[in-house]
């Protein structure tokens, strides 16, 4: 873990190491961990406290670059690398309170505020709205919103300007929001609220 932050300048070197991990070849893994590990561990422990966590959501992301990096196209390695781990940490976070829940809590009838949002993406008035916007702008959105992502971290991972995905966000909650209220529950689903 040598350094803390990622590298832009090398953007080839990362895309060649990431070639060579799609063919299986682990000395470009063992090049491209030296490269992240570092920055992606202190950006990890910045949103979680538990060291153990943070550990095994890092192994966890390189075993899911080394089973996926021919799914990388281009743009920054590093935006993308930091997407698989944002959502192997929720994920662990996840099981984690499931499991806690598990042990302190009796089952719950009713389910969660997260549970119920999740779904109606999915499957309610949300995700009938989101199916209706074009895919530039649902894109922002599940950046921005479903996966939790900074302005910049978006911007990384799509590759348009910071200031291209703040206008496309605002253009797409207001589409959103009217949408909806042509579904007629814009007052009644989890994100009527959407400012």
């Amino acid at each position: 873990m040598k350094r803390f932050r990622p590298l832009r300048a090398d953007r080839g070197y990362d895309a060649a190491l990431l070639r060579g991990i799609a063919r299986g070849d682990q000395a470009a893994l063992a090049a491209f961990y030296d490269r992240h590990a570092g920055w992606l561990h202190a950006r990890l422990a910045r949103r979680c406290a538990d060291a153990e966590t943070v550990r095994e959501v890092l192994q966890d992301t390189f075993v899911t670059v080394w089973r996926s990096a021919g799914s990388y196209r281009s743009g920054e390695a590093g935006g993308w690398l930091w997407v698989i781990a944002a959502r192997r940490l929720v994920d662990a976070q996840r099981a984690q309170a499931r499991a806690e829940r598990v042990v302190h809590e009796p089952p719950a009838a009713v389910p969660s505020a997260e549970d119920s949002a999740l779904g109606g993406l999915e499957y309610g008035d949300v995700g009938t709205a989101l199916d209706r916007l074009s895919p530039e702008l649902r894109e922002v959105l599940r950046a921005t919103v479903i996966d939790g992502l900074t302005t910049r971290e978006a911007a990384q991972l799509l590759g348009i300007p910071e200031g291209t995905v703040k206008t496309r966000a605002m253009r797409a909650r207001r589409e959103l929001r009217a949408v909806l209220g042509q579904l007629g529950n814009a007052a009644t689903t989890p994100w009527g609220g959407l400012a």
